[in-house]
């Protein structure tokens, strides 16, 4: 009778340990998540993270331009013209901006690879105020919408070459990259590789526009 009291216990740990054996790995093999989850969490975590820098970054300036401006209007009378003057006063506000919403990229899921495919040219906004001092014409020569067009467009071509000259643009690139490498700190923490115009982004300094 001791044999087969042996036998009966033993055979009842086997099969608690058999079916504690079939509850641990069902317990793994339901809770594990898979690798195909894991992609498409982070695939989901790097779009968003993405959308959220997606804001415009504005570099603004101030800039001023004195110009003078004349027209004259000639006769059939040689030496006899009818002119018109004025002085020109020309403060502007200035702003350089990047819409990251605009930035597209490619999402390599499977070889963990983020890619930069487009970043947006920088926005370029002059809010002129004119003001005009010393304005002299004539009866057979005066003022007209024409003018003050032909004033705000040379203004605005003055301006837009001192902004191309001054340090506005590359503050807004700066700002621009400095955004943009949240999308590297972001990819390195998660093990994926950031690539732009078929280069590999391992630091800040790779990153160029």
């Amino acid at each position: 009778m001791g044999f087969f009291n042996t036998i009966t216990e033993l055979r009842k740990w086997v099969v608690v340990i058999l079916l504690g054996l079939v509850l641990f790995f069902g317990y793994k093999f339901f809770t594990t998540p898979s690798k195909e989850t894991t992609i498409e969490y982070d695939t989901n975590l790097i779009q968003q993270q993405i959308k959220n820098v997606g804001k415009l970054v504005v570099t603004e300036g101030h800039f001023a331009e004195v110009l003078t401006y004349k027209d004259q209007k000639k006769t059939y009378i040689p030496g006899l013209t009818f002119d018109k003057k004025a002085l020109v006063v020309i403060n502007a506000d200035v702003t350089v901006g990047f819409d990251l919403s605009q930035v597209t990229y490619d999402i390599d899921a499977k070889n963990k690879i983020l890619t930069i495919t487009n970043i947006p040219k920088e926005e370029i906004k002059i809010s002129p105020d004119i003001k005009y001092y010393n304005t002299e014409s004539s009866t057979f020569n005066e003022f007209t919408g024409e003018d003050y067009n032909k004033i705000a467009k040379s203004a605005k071509e003055s301006l837009a070459k001192k902004i191309e000259k001054s340090t506005l643009k590359s503050n807004a690139q700066n700002r621009l990259l400095s955004e943009l490498t949240k999308m590297l700190v972001l990819t390195n923490s998660m093990g994926w590789t950031l690539q732009y115009k078929g280069n590999v982004i391992q630091k800040e300094t790779d990153l160029k526009l």
